[in-house]
C-alpha cells in the first residue's frame, strides 16, 4: 500500500515539473512524502519495490 502511494505521489511530481504547474511548492512537498514513505518501508526490512 504504501509503495502505490509513493508511486502516485511521484508521478503527480513529475507532471508537475514536466507541466512547470507548481502550487508554491507544493510538489515538492509530495516528492519528500514519497521520498519518506520509501524509506519507512526499507526501514520496517519490506521490500521497497514490492
Amino acid at each position: 500500500m504504501l509503495l502505490e502511494i509513493a508511486v502516485i505521489l511521484l508521478v503527480l511530481w513529475l507532471l508537475g515539473v514536466i507541466t512547470s504547474y507548481t502550487l508554491s511548492g507544493f510538489i515538492h512537498i509530495l516528492v519528500v512524502a514519497a521520498i519518506i514513505l520509501v524509506l519507512i518501508r526499507i526501514i520496517r526490512g519490506e521490500n521497497p519495490l514490492k
